[in-house]
């Protein structure tokens, strides 16, 4: 019996492990492994590889992915489907695992309705934005090389007295901003999901730099899209010199996490698991320290919403 996997979409952390997880526990499940390399992209062109144990090895500590990734505009033609699925046959792959996000879940929940294939999608997206999983694979990572990249910016804040305005990833989820503001120790934290109240910010940031708070600290969200506003309030309204930082494609990379290392293995084990019991297409989730399996329709076009105790931490520090 043959299975595949690929991955979809942005890159992220934890996807080296999950496809070193995924070689080896086929292996052990008696299953023969194979890489589809470059996404949706790679599979309308037939870059499939079975895959063998020394493909995987020394990939563990690894970011990004050894079979690359894609979005594909292609794969929304039922012609280039058609093309995929015959690439499928050849190797005689019924069953196929996609590292990604519910976008490329929705593409394979068409391809699998309109031919006979059994999925799971496992949420592998920095942003976190999956809607009903509390985590997603690269999450853990990027949250720490932006804590790394905070911790040195405050060092040449506080050398200098100015302020920082760093740019986080997230797309149209606040995620990542939140939580790097509330264990960063930010004193401004800018998301789409709360709303501040900035004459009330104003009055209390003065307050502390007349009592000899010297340099600011600001996280903000790249989907509200008002990185150069806020840092131009703060260089008005609070007289502070500042400057802004965008750290963009860092957040993806780095060194996998031991908890990204950890969830990436029973991603894919429940995973092939799930796919060897019986036909399916479904997503993985991870809720409340559990992993279940959603239908696709459930997930899809419904937007992720942060945590209550993350927002009720979060207004401390935007109060």
């Amino acid at each position: 019996m043959s299975i595949a996997i690929m991955c979809s979409g942005g890159d992220s952390c934890g996807m080296n492990p999950a496809i070193k997880s995924f070689v080896d526990y086929s292996y052990e499940k008696g299953l023969e492994p194979y890489f589809i390399y470059d996404g949706f992209e790679g599979l309308i062109d037939n870059k499939i590889k079975k895959a063998q144990h020394k493909d995987v090895a020394g990939i563990i500590h690894l970011g990004g992915t050894i079979i690359k990734t894609s979005r594909s505009q292609r794969f929304f033609e039922k012609k280039y489907r058609q093309i995929a699925y015959e690439n499928l046959q050849k190797h005689n792959i019924t069953k196929l695992i996609v590292l990604g996000g519910d976008g490329s879940f929705r593409g394979l929940d068409v391809f699998s309705k309109e031919f006979d294939l059994s999925f799971v999608g496992v949420p592998a997206t920095i942003d976190n934005d999956i809607y009903g999983s509390s985590y997603s694979l690269g999450v853990d990572t990027a949250l720490n090389v932006i804590k790394d990249a905070i911790d040195q910016i405050r060092d040449t804040a506080s050398s200098t007295k100015r302020a920082f305005v760093i740019e986080t990833m997230g797309r149209d989820f606040g995620y990542l901003a939140a939580i790097s503001a509330i264990t960063s120790g930010a004193e401004i934290c800018l998301i789409s999901e709360v709303k501040i109240d900035f004459k009330s910010l104003e009055i209390r940031l003065k307050d502390e730099l007349k009592q000899g708070r010297e340099y600011i600290i600001a996280i903000v969200s790249e989907g509200t899209k008002q990185t150069n506003e806020l840092s131009t309030w703060i260089s008005n309204k609070l007289k502070i010199e500042t400057r802004t930082i965008v750290l963009g494609h860092i957040q993806r990379g780095g060194n996998p996490s031991v908890f990204e290392r950890l969830i990436a293995n029973e991603f894919i084990t429940y995973s092939i698991d799930k796919l060897l019991k019986s036909k399916t297409q479904a997503a993985v989730i991870y809720k409340n320290s559990k992993f279940k399996f959603v239908n696709i329709d459930s997930i899809s076009n419904k937007k992720q919403k942060l945590d209550k105790q993350i927002i009720k931490q979060l207004e401390k520090i935007i109060k």
